[in-house]
């Protein structure tokens, strides 16, 4: 596969990638967990927000995925790709065509073409990465032009397991580094998005908030190479 190497733009310090578990992610992630991480109001505006922005005929990549993809029940894609840690919960999802295992903390490379994905999912997922900026620039190479790369979060993580820029910063805060870390690596600046929802049941019916709502949404210019160069 014809893959381009590009140099990566560093934006974490040393100490910003530090994190309190340096364990092995794939044992801590050994065991499968077949659990919501998010509530159902999260998930709702999660799944709104795919159906509008991932056209039936996308190429999907579900990285860093689980059991579920969050995508609408009723929309079929080209294909839909997943990538993670554990087998059992990737087996276990029936939106993924293909996946395979990799530990991205450890390889960052990723076994895809250039310019063959439209649009990329991140749930949950991306306050893990300690280098997230060969992340975005292998993102880059892999999304094809006018594609999206959708990284979506709330206020919860494994605490232990998520570098210090994560665990030391609030909400904002994190919306803020994502989106520099990937124009960093050469993508447009993104559109971010902080909302609340609803909390489940009879809280929600008087008022009560449910999980937050975090996005960073990056989509790849027309004309533009995966090394940010104009084409023609």
């Amino acid at each position: 596969m014809a893959q381009t190497v590009e140099p990566v733009q560093q934006v974490l310090s040393a100490s910003e990638r530090f994190k309190l578990d340096a364990g092995d992610d794939a044992l801590f992630y050994a065991e499968p967990r077949f659990v919501q991480h998010l509530d159902a109001g999260f998930r709702a505006r999660l799944t709104a927000l795919y159906r509008e922005r991932i056209p039936p005929c996308a190429v999907v990549l579900d990285l860093m995925s689980s059991w579920v993809s969050h995508l609408p029940d009723d929309v079929s894609y080209e294909e839909v790709i997943g990538h993670g840690l554990n087998d059992q919960e990737l087996q276990a999802n029936p939106r993924l065509d293909r996946h395979w295992r990799q530990n991205l903390n450890a390889d960052q490379r990723l076994p895809l073409n250039d310019a063959s994905v439209d649009a990329v999912l991140i749930v949950a997922g991306w306050q893990y990465l300690q280098y997230p900026e060969a992340i975005a620039a292998e993102l880059l190479r892999v999304v094809r032009p006018r594609g999206h790369v959708i990284v979506a979060f709330s206020n919860r993580m494994f605490f232990q397991k998520a570098p210090q820029i994560w665990t030391d910063a609030g909400d904002r805060d994190h919306l803020a580094t994502v989106a520099r870390v990937l124009m960093a690596q050469g993508w447009p600046r993104p559109e971010l998005i902080a909302e609340d929802t609803r909390a489940p049941g009879p809280l929600g019916w008087i008022g009560g908030k449910g999980d937050p709502f975090f996005a960073v949404i990056a989509t790849r210019p027309d004309g533009t190479r995966p090394d940010g160069a104009s084409q023609g």
